[in-house]
């Protein structure tokens, strides 16, 4: 399936599978994931990690969606208390914990969407930024989620009551195989006629409508799912860092990642993995700066966007003529 000038896929030309050059890239990227817990702190690799399926997971509404939002915070931060919650208080293993931090995720995803499509353009953005807000205010509000001080002291538990992760290495493994195993979902989706749709509807959306597609349908599913990824993401997290706060499902938080998309290259299948090795990055060896740090943040954005407008992806798939 193909994207015709006029912006709608047509099935004459659906792809026969991914790309030689997107095979090698997934399989080096593998393989670096699998010796990064040796050279450096294998925590900050899971941070990474998190992040990159949180980057990724935005792209897919904003980048190959067309939808823009500021309140994709709601499901990172929502899931990471229930999936917190979940470990903590019902004793859940790790992986029924991170299930049911996605589950709650998808299903406000599904509600949130299903209000917030009915506008467009910065009401649609602000829809989303006000749904984040009510959000943030329960998790500061409600009893389960402790408030001010989050949940603390997250057990990591045994995966499948079989494999402890207590230990960082273990747990590094089960955070790589969750996070890559989301990535690679994620593109299976935008490589799919399904993702080909929401190209065209992107592109030409008065067209798609037109030729009979039922555009809302698609960007409540796109919205949904995007909040799903979003929220295996922030179950994940929660069990690296034994801890759900309202840091998580803070507005700023919607804002990185943002700046991880735009900055990696927005539509692109690897720019948000960059955007957010860059970031995250950035956050652990300039902590030392203080808030300097959001300065810091501020300027290479502002470089980026000056620069590499299309994102660093964007600009190297440009030079090479290839899609990444």
């Amino acid at each position: 399936m193909t994207i015709s000038n006029s912006g709608i896929a047509t099935p004459s030309a659906q792809r026969a599978g991914m790309p030689l050059l997107h095979k090698v890239i997934f399989l080096v990227l593998l393989a670096f994931l699998v010796v990064l817990p040796f050279l450096v702190y294998p925590v900050f690799a899971m941070k990474l990690m998190c992040f990159a399926l949180f980057a990724a997971a935005f792209n897919l509404l904003l980048g190959f969606g067309g939808l823009l939002s500021f309140g994709h915070a709601a499901f990172f931060g929502s899931a990471s208390y229930v999936a917190a919650h979940a470990a903590k208080v019902w004793g859940l293993t790790p992986e029924l914990a991170v299930l049911s931090g996605t589950v709650a995720a998808a299903f406000l995803g599904l509600v949130i969407g299903a209000l917030a499509i009915r506008r467009q353009g910065i009401y649609f953005a602000m829809v989303t930024l006000a749904f984040a807000q009510m959000v943030y205010f329960v998790a500061l509000q409600a009893q389960f989620t402790g408030g001010e001080d989050g949940i603390q002291s997250v057990p990591r538990g045994a995966l499948f009551g079989l494999i402890s992760l207590r230990d960082n290495i273990s747990l590094y493994f089960f955070v790589l195989a969750v996070t890559f195993g989301g990535i690679l979902m994620l593109y299976r989706i935008v490589h799919s006629p399904f993702g080909q749709v929401l190209h065209a509807i992107r592109e030409n959306e008065p067209r798609a409508i037109s030729l009979g597609y039922n555009v809302n349908r698609y960007k409540l599913m796109v919205f949904t799912l995007s909040a799903t990824f979003s929220g295996l993401a922030g179950a994940t997290k929660a069990q690296v860092f034994q801890l759900a706060s309202l840091t998580d499902v803070h507005w700023t938080m919607s804002g990185e990642v943002v700046l991880m998309t735009l900055l990696g290259g927005m539509g692109t299948v690897f720019g948000p993995l960059v955007g957010a090795a860059i970031i995250v990055t950035m956050q652990n060896y300039l902590a030392t700066f203080g808030a300097w740090v959001t300065v810091i943040q501020g300027v290479i954005f502002v470089i980026g966007v000056m620069l590499f407008r299309e994102g660093v992806v964007g600009v190297i798939a440009r030079w090479i003529k290839r899609p990444l």
